[in-house]
């Protein structure tokens, strides 16, 4: 994965593009695998942790977005993706919702084990998007899952172009 990341931020550094992060479920993951990598700082200028739904749309995300779909749906994701990529003035902004098997007052519905993933690509005004399913696996082990799939999404993205 590692290989992956460094490749998409030489990419995004020789087009003079950066990427930003609104993160739900994922705590943060994909910010850290991608600030792991040495030089992530000419592309990654901002990424953010947004638990709640109050947050969410103090950052951008369309309330009646979340009340019409739930904060479980790829509409929220898309709603995450474009917020950010606007708050970060970022040429890609990925949103990422969803829940690892525990019912959330605050959210009820929808399935339990299931995550939204949403890359905006604010030069051709389009969503990527992708759902994912997941076992009755750790959060630690649907965190890393969740990551690698938003990287392998990222980079078919921008090497397919």
């Amino acid at each position: 994965m590692e290989e992956k990341i460094e490749l998409i931020l030489q990419y995004l550094q020789n087009k003079k593009q950066t990427i930003a992060t609104m993160e739900s479920c994922t705590g943060g993951a994909l910010a850290n695998a991608i600030t792991n990598i040495e030089g992530s700082s000419y592309v990654f200028h901002f990424g953010a942790v947004s638990y709640s739904n109050e947050y969410k749309v103090k950052m951008g995300v369309d309330a009646d977005t979340i009340e019409k779909y739930t904060v479980y749906s790829i509409e929220t994701a898309h709603s995450m993706a474009n917020a950010i990529s606007k708050k970060a003035s970022a040429d890609y902004g990925i949103g990422i919702t969803g829940r690892f098997g525990v019912e959330d007052p605050a959210n009820p519905g929808g399935n339990q084990n299931i995550v939204y993933i949403s890359i905006y690509d604010r030069e051709q005004d389009k969503y990527i998007d992708q759902t994912i399913s997941l076992g009755h696996f750790e959060r630690e082990q649907c965190k890393r899952t969740v990551v690698q799939l938003t990287i392998q999404k990222l980079f078919d993205h921008l090497f397919q172009k």
